[in-house]
C-alpha cells in the first residue's frame, strides 16, 4: 500500500507487478498573495465634510476604550451624495495616522446592481486578500466567516489592527457577516439605507453647503486648467449652477466635467441649460456617470408599495407634506407611516419641519415625478391623487378660515378646536396651499381657484402677506372671468384692490376696486359693491386724494346704513377716521372711531372693535389728550393679544411708545418698544422688531 504525504509517497511495502517510474517535481514554497493595501484613490477635491469626517474618525479611532470603542461605522445618504468618497478619505487619514498597521482591505459590495455581491463572495474576497489560498476558502457560509475572522485575529497578533471598507451594501444581511471578531479591527460601510440595527455609528449625510459646493466645483476645474477663471469671473452663476445640481458632490462633478470639456462654455450658460431642461436629470449625464442612472438604482430596489408612496410625494404640492395630506394623496385611508419610515432609511425622504411632516430632495422629486408620467396608468394615478389632495386642502382650508373668522355666537368648526390651532395649521400649510392654488390654475380647475383664493385672502390680510395675497386674488379673478362667473369675478376684483391697497401699490387697486364696484353693481351685489366704495376710498387716501377719498366714504357709508349693515358701516367710519386724521381734522376723527367701534361692538366684530380702539388712540394723541390715548391704546392690546394678532399688538405697543417718550416718561417708554419687538418677532416682522430695539437702545438712561 502506498501513503501519500504532503511532500513524498511512500512505497513500503507495495508489490509491483511491472515496472514503475517516479516522477519527482520540486516546488519553492511561496505564501498566498495578500491585498491588504487596497484602498482606492482618494476623490479630487474633497470638501465641505470637515463635520462627518471628524466624527467617522471619532469612532474608527482604536485607541477609544473598552465600551467607547466602536466596531462599525456605517455612512448613509442618497446616491450621488459623497458616501464613498468620505469613507475613503476617512480611511486615509486613519491609515495615516498609524491606526491600522495590519493593513486596509476595501470590497465593493455593488448593493443596488442587478448582482449585488452576496455576503459569501464578500468573505472569499477577502480571505484571498487576507492571504488565504483558494483551495483552503471554505464553501460553506459559516465556516468562511469563522476563517475571516480567525485570519483578521491573526493579523492582529501578527502586525496589528486592520480596517476594513465595505462600500455601497444595500442590506445588512450584506455587512454582518464581514463582522470582524477582534475588538481592535474596525468596520466602515457605506450604503444609501440607514443601519439601524447593525449596532453601528451611524453617520447620515446631506447634501452640501452652497459654499462647499462652490468649492467643489472650483477645485475640479482649477484642477483640470490651473488658468480656469469661469468660476471667480461669475460667482452668482456659479452659485445658482450649485443649486441647479442639488448641492449633490455627483450632480456638481458631473456639472464640473461638463465645464472642462468645454472650456469656451460660460457658468451661466449651463445654468441656463439646466433651467431650461424639462428635466434637468437629462443634463446631468457627462457620458460616465449619471445622475439620472443613480436615483434608478435606488427607485428600482424599492418594493412597489414604496415605490408608489414616492410617486405620491412627488406630486404633492409644496416643499414638504404632512401625514394627512399623505393619506389623502394615496386615497386608501391608511396611514403611510410605516412606508415613509422605509423610504427615510432609503435617503429618498426625509423629515420636515415637524415628526410628521416630509420632504424629498429636488432631484429625487424630479425624478419620481418622471416615474409618475411614465404610461398612461402612472399619469392618471398622479391626477387623481393631485384631486384628492385639492378636495383636502379645500375642506381644510374652509375649516381653518371659518375659525379664523370666528365671532361669538356662531357656529364654531369642529376641526380645529381653537382659532390658535387653526392659524397654526394655516401658517405650516402656507407654502402647499399657494402650491396647490398654483397647481390648480394650471390644471384648470376654475372653481378650486376661485374658493382658495378666496379664503386664502381672508388669512393672508391677516398675516400680513400681501404680495401673496396679491398673486392669489389675480388668480381668481382670472379664473372667474374665463369661466363667465361674474358675481366671483366682482368679489375677486375686490380681494384684489384690498391686495393691492395693503401692498401700498394705491393707483393699480383704485383701478382693481373700480371695476369690483362696476360688476358688482351689474350683478346685483349690493353689498360687495358697497365694500369696493369703502376699500376704494381707503385706497385713495393712500394715495394722497384725502378729498375724493372722503367723498368716496361717504357713498360707501349711505350703501351700508340703506342695507341696514352696521358692521360694514363700521368700516366705512373707522377708514373715515383715518381719513380725517390725515386731513387735519383729528376731533372729527374722533368722533367717526368712536361711531365705528360702537357699531362694530354692537355687530360682535370684536377684532374690529379693537382695531377702532387704537385707531382712537392715534386720534386722542394727535389733539394732545395723552391720558385718554393711552387708554384708548391699552384696550385695543387687550383684544389684540386674545385674536394672537401679534402684528397689531407690536403696532400698538409702538404707538403707547411715542406717547411715553414724547411726555419723557423714558422707563414705560423702553417697556413698550421691547414688548413692541417681542410682539413683532412673534409677527415675523423682523425689520420692525429690530427698529423697536434699536429705539429702546437710544433712549437715555434713568
Amino acid at each position: 500500500m502506498t501513503a501519500r504525504y504532503d511532500d513524498h509517497l511512500d512505497f513500503r511495502d507495495s508489490e509491483f507487478a511491472g515496472p514503475v517510474v517516479g516522477k519527482v517535481e520540486y516546488h519553492q514554497y511561496q505564501p498566498a498573495p495578500t491585498a491588504l493595501d487596497s484602498l482606492p484613490a482618494r476623490a479630487a477635491g474633497f470638501t465641505g465634510r470637515d463635520d462627518e469626517l471628524h466624527g467617522l474618525l471619532e469612532a474608527l479611532d482604536p485607541t477609544q476604550p473598552g465600551p467607547q470603542a466602536v466596531l462599525v461605522a456605517a455612512v448613509s445618504g442618497l446616491g450621488g451624495i459623497g458616501k464613498t468618497a468620505l469613507a475613503v478619505e476617512a480611511a486615509h487619514e486613519a491609515r495615516n495616522r498609524g491606526w491600522f498597521p495590519g493593513g486596509t482591505l476595501f470590497i465593493d459590495l455593488h448593493g443596488y446592481d442587478d448582482a449585488p455581491v452576496t455576503a459569501d463572495l464578500a468573505l472569499q474576497s477577502l480571505l484571498r486578500a487576507l492571504g488565504t489560498q483558494p483551495k483552503h476558502i471554505p464553501v460553506r457560509a459559516e465556516e468562511r466567516a469563522a476563517f475571516y475572522r480567525t485570519a483578521l485575529a491573526r493579523l492582529a497578533r501578527e502586525k496589528g489592527p486592520a480596517l476594513v471598507v465595505a462600500d455601497n451594501a444595500s442590506s445588512v444581511a450584506q455587512v454582518r457577516p464581514l463582522l470582524p471578531g477582534d475588538s481592535a479591527h474596525r468596520l466602515l460601510t457605506t450604503s444609501r439605507h440607514k443601519f439601524p440595527t447593525l449596532g453601528a455609528r451611524l453617520v447620515a449625510l446631506d447634501e452640501l453647503s452652497t459654499e462647499s459646493a462652490c468649492d467643489l466645483l472650483g477645485r475640479a476645474l482649477l484642477t483640470a486648467n490651473p488658468d480656469d477663471a469661469r468660476l471667480m469671473d461669475d460667482s452668482a452663476s456659479t452659485s445658482a449652477l450649485t443649486k441647479l445640481c442639488g448641492c449633490l458632490p455627483l450632480a456638481l462633478q458631473i456639472a464640473a466635467a461638463l465645464l472642462i470639456a468645454d472650456q469656451r462654455m460660460p457658468i451661466s450658460e449651463l445654468g441656463r441649460a439646466l433651467s431650461a431642461s424639462r428635466n434637468r436629470l437629462d443634463q446631468l449625464d457627462d457620458g460616465d456617470r449619471s445622475m439620472r442612472a443613480t436615483l434608478e438604482l435606488s427607485y428600482r430596489a424599492l418594493p412597489e408599495q414604496h415605490a408608489r408612496l414616492l410617486r405620491m410625494l412627488a406630486v404633492a404640492p409644496g416643499p414638504e407634506t404632512g401625514i394627512d395630506a399623505l393619506t389623502a394623496l394615496l386615497g386608501d385611508g391608511e396611514s403611510p407611516l410605516g412606508d415613509l419610515a422605509a423610504l427615510e432609511r432609503a435617503h429618498l425622504v426625509e423629515r420636515g419641519s415637524g415628526r410628521h411632516r416630509w420632504r424629498m430632495h429636488d432631484l429625487v422629486r424630479e425624478y419620481a415625478v418622471g416615474a409618475a408620467e411614465g404610461s398612461a396608468t402612472l399619469v392618471d394615478e398622479a391626477a387623481a391623487a393631485r384631486g384628492r389632495v385639492l378636495d383636502h386642502y379645500l375642506q381644510r382650508t374652509a375649516a381653518a378660515v371659518a375659525r379664523l373668522r370666528w365671532w361669538p355666537g356662531t357656529a364654531v368648526s369642529r376641526r380645529f378646536e381653537s382659532r390658535a390651532q387653526a392659524i397654526s395649521w394655516l401658517d405650516t400649510e402656507r407654502a402647499n396651499l399657494l402650491a396647490t392654488i398654483q397647481w390648480a390654475v394650471e390644471a384648470g380647475h376654475a372653481s378650486a381657484v376661485i374658493q382658495l383664493g378666496d379664503m386664502l385672502g381672508r388669512y393672508l390680510y391677516f398675516r400680513r402677506y400681501f404680495d401673496e395675497f396679491v398673486v392669489i386674488s389675480s388668480y381668481a379673478q382670472e379664473a372667474a372671468e374665463r369661466i363667465g362667473d361674474h358675481e366671483a369675478e366682482a368679489r375677486a376684483w375686490n380681494d384684489l384692490g384690498l391686495a393691492l391697497r395693503s401692498a401700498d401699490r394705491p393707483d393699480e387697486a383704485i383701478s382693481a376696486l373700480v371695476r369690483a364696484r362696476e360688476l358688482s353693481k351689474a350683478v346685483g351685489d349690493r353689498n360687495g359693491e358697497a365694500y369696493a366704495w369703502n376699500y376704494h376710498g381707503s385706497a385713495l387716501r393712500v394715495a394722497g386724494r384725502l378729498q375724493e377719498a372722503a367723498d368716496v366714504l361717504g357713498q360707501a357709508c349711505e350703501l351700508f346704513q340703506a342695507m341696514n349693515d352696521g358692521n360694514g358701516e363700521a368700516y366705512v367710519w373707522n377708514n373715515l377716521g383715518l381719513t380725517l386724521v390725515d386731513m387735519g381734522r383729528p376731533e372729527e376723527a374722533i368722533d367717526a372711531h368712536t361711531r365705528a367701534r360702537d357699531l362694530f361692538r354692537e355687530a360682535g366684530n370684536r377684532d374690529r372693535e379693537a382695531k377702532a380702539w387704537h385707531n382712537t388712540g392715534y386720534a386722542l394723541w394727535c389733539t394732545g389728550r395723552v391720558t385718554e390715548a393711552v387708554h384708548a391704546y391699552e384696550k385695543a392690546l387687550e383684544t389684540h393679544r386674545e385674536f394672537e394678532d401679534w402684528h397689531a399688538v407690536g403696532e400698538t405697543q409702538q404707538h403707547l411708545a411715542e406717547v411715553y417718550e414724547a411726555v419723557g416718561r423714558h422707563t414705560e417708554a423702553r417697556a413698550c418698544w421691547l414688548h413692541a419687538a417681542d410682539a413683532y418677532l412673534q409677527a415675523d416682522a423682523e425689520r420692525e422688531a429690530a427698529e423697536s430695539r434699536e429705539r429702546a437702545d437710544a433712549l437715555p438712561a434713568t
